[in-house]
C-alpha cells in the first residue's frame, strides 16, 4: 500500500470562541413542542424553492430516564441510521399488500411487484441525476455497493482514496494497487494531493474514490473540483454519498462522477437496501457479484451465459420492499429538497455554535472551523470518557448519540492525535429530519451541565452494557415486536 505524499499533515481542533458564553445547566426536560414538519425557516445557502414542509418522520417514542421520567427521544444519531419517513412506511405498507417475487412471474401480484421494483430503479436514477446509459443496481448497503464495484474493476486498476474515508469506502480495494492519501488540510490541499497521486499512477485504468460528506465531521468535500482533476487525467470517480444523499442534491453529470453509492437507512428508508449507480461497461464485463437465479440468461450443461444490466449483479430474490422504501425516500427528499436543506442548515448552525460555546468541549474539523457541513459535529468533553458522555446523555436526558471511532479509525486517530494519550474516541451528534429545536436545546444544556459538573448520578461499567447508572431501575429489555 502506497502513500502519495510524505508531507506531514495536522488537523484542526475547533477552539471555543472567547466571546461565546457557555450554555446554562439544564432545566427539567419538557415534552417537545416543535414539530419539524412545520418548520419554515430559510437558510441563506438553501436553493430557491417554494418547498415549505420537510417530510415527516415516524413519531419518536417516549423513552425512560434514570430519574423515573419519560421524555420524547431526541435522535442525534442520524449519521448511523435515520428513522423512517411517514411516506416510506406508507409505501412499504401498500407494497406489502401485493408483495411477491419479481420478474418472470405471470401472477398479478408478481406483475405488480415487478412494476414497483423497476419503477424504484427509475426513481433512484432521477434522484442522483443518472445518465441514460447508467445502471442502477440494488445492493444491501453502501459497503455492499463498493464491494461490488471493487469486484468489477478491470485487471490492474489502480485505486486512489483518502485516509479520511469510512471503512466501507476505504477497505474493499486490492491493497497492493491502492494509494491512500493523507488527510488534507484544505480543499486546495486535497486537490494537490490527488493530482500528485494521479501523476504517479502507471495503469491505464484508475479509479478515484471520494466522499461527499465526512462520516465523522459532516464536512462537505469539493467533489466536482476533485472529479474534474481526475477526469483531466483519464481517471474514473466513485462517490460515497452515504452521508451526502440525505442532505444535498446529487447530479452525476454536474459533479462529473462515474459511480455513486448510498444506503437507504441513511435517507429515512431503514429496510436494508443500498444502491450503486453508474457506468455500465465495467459492471457488464465483470463476473456476477452473486451467481444464481436471475443473474443468468442461459445455463447449459457446460457453460453459463450471464445477464447484462443490473440483473447481472442482483442474483437471487431481491429485496422488493427495500427498493420501494428507497424509492419513496428519494421521491420525498427530491420533492422537498429546499425545505430539507433549510431545516438542516439552521440545525447545523445551532449545533456547531452551541457546542463550540461550551467550556471543556473540543470540536473537530478536517478543513477548518468555517468549513460547510451537514448537521454533524464530533466532539470530546474534557476529562470525561466519550462512552460515558453518550451514556449520560441517554440515561439522564433521553438523547441518542454515537461514540467511538465511527468506522473511520484512521481519521479519528488523526483528529485526536494532539489530545491526551488516553483520549482515543469521541462523540458524534448527527441531526436530521427527526430533530427539533427542543432536542437541540436539550442536548446543548445537557453537554454544558456534564462539562461543568460531571454526571448527575453515579455510573458503573457493566460487561456487555458499558456505562450504566448505579441502581438503574429502567427495564433493559422490551417486548419483542412479533
Amino acid at each position: 500500500m502506497s502513500i502519495a505524499s510524505s508531507i506531514p499533515h495536522t488537523f484542526t481542533r475547533e477552539r471555543r470562541q472567547p466571546w461565546l458564553r457557555s450554555v446554562p445547566a439544564p432545566a427539567p426536560v419538557p415534552a417537545a413542542t416543535t414539530d419539524p414538519a412545520t418548520d419554515t425557516d430559510t437558510a441563506t445557502k438553501a436553493p430557491a424553492s417554494t418547498d415549505t414542509t420537510v417530510p415527516a418522520v415516524v413519531a419518536a417514542p417516549r423513552v425512560p430516564t434514570c430519574h423515573g421520567t419519560l421524555v420524547e427521544y431526541a435522535n442525534f444519531d442520524h449519521g448511523a441510521s435515520t428513522p423512517a419517513l411517514v411516506s416510506v412506511k406508507a409505501a412499504v405498507d401498500r407494497a406489502t399488500q401485493t408483495y411477491s417475487s419479481v420478474h418472470r412471474g405471470q401472477g398479478w401480484t408478481s406483475q405488480v411487484s415487478s412494476h414497483y421494483y423497476e419503477a424504484a430503479r427509475d426513481e433512484v436514477a432521477r434522484f442522483v441525476g443518472a445518465r441514460e446509459s447508467d445502471e442502477v443496481v440494488f445492493t444491501r448497503n453502501t459497503t455492499d455497493s463498493f464491494n461490488l464495484l471493487a469486484r468489477s474493476l478491470p485487471r490492474r486498476t489502480q485505486v486512489i482514496v483518502f485516509a479520511t474515508e469510512h471503512h466501507a469506502t476505504l477497505l474493499p480495494w486490492e491493497a497492493r494497487r491502492t494509494t491512500r492519501l493523507p488527510v488534507p488540510l484544505t480543499h486546495t490541499d486535497a486537490e494537490a494531493l490527488l493530482v500528485e497521486a494521479l501523476k504517479r499512477a502507471t495503469s491505464s485504468s484508475v479509479l478515484v474514490v471520494l466522499s461527499g460528506a465526512s462520516n465523522v465531521t459532516g464536512e462537505y468535500w469539493p467533489v466536482a473540483r476533485l472529479a474534474a482533476a481526475a477526469r483531466k487525467r483519464g481517471a474514473r470517480v466513485a462517490l460515497d454519498a452515504a452521508q451526502l444523499a440525505g442532505h444535498r442534491r446529487i447530479d452525476l453529470e454536474t459533479l462529473g462522477v462515474d459511480y455513486v453509492a448510498f444506503s437507504g437507512h441513511k435517507i429515512y428508508a431503514p429496510y436494508g437496501t443500498g444502491v450503486l449507480v453508474g457506468r455500465a461497461d465495467w459492471l457488464d464485463a465483470a463476473p456476477p457479484y452473486l451467481a444464481g437465479g436471475g443473474a443468468t440468461a442461459k445455463v447449459g450443461p457446460l457453460s453459463t451465459t450471464w445477464q447484462t444490466g443490473p440483473a447481472r449483479h442482483e442474483g437471487g430474490s431481491p429485496n422488493v420492499l427495500g427498493a420501494v422504501a428507497v424509492a419513496a425516500a428519494c421521491a420525498a427528499i427530491r420533492e422537498n429538497r429546499g425545505a430539507v436543506e433549510s431545516h438542516e442548515s439552521r440545525l447545523s448552525t445551532r449545533l456547531v455554535d452551541g457546542l463550540r460555546a461550551i467550556d471543556g468541549v473540543e470540536t473537530f474539523s478536517i478543513f477548518g472551523a468555517d468549513a460547510e457541513r451537514a448537521p454533524v459535529v464530533t466532539f470530546t468533553v474534557e476529562d470525561v470518557d466519550s462512552s460515558l458522555v453518550s451514556a449520560v446523555l441517554s440515561a439522564e436526558h433521553g438523547i441518542g448519540v454515537r461514540d467511538g471511532k465511527f468506522c473511520a479509525h484512521l481519521l479519528v486517530d488523526s483528529l485526536l492525535a494532539d489530545e491526551d494519550a488516553d483520549v482515543t474516541t469521541a462523540v458524534r451528534v448527527s441531526a436530521g429530519l427527526a430533530t427539533t429545536d427542543e432536542h437541540v436545546d436539550r442536548l446543548l444544556a445537557a453537554v454544558a451541565s456534564l462539562a461543568a459538573s460531571g454526571p448527575g448520578v453515579a455510573y458503573e461499567q457493566v460487561d456487555g452494557r458499558g456505562w450504566v447508572p448505579v441502581g438503574d431501575q429502567r427495564e433493559t429489555l422490551v417486548d419483542l415486536p412479533w
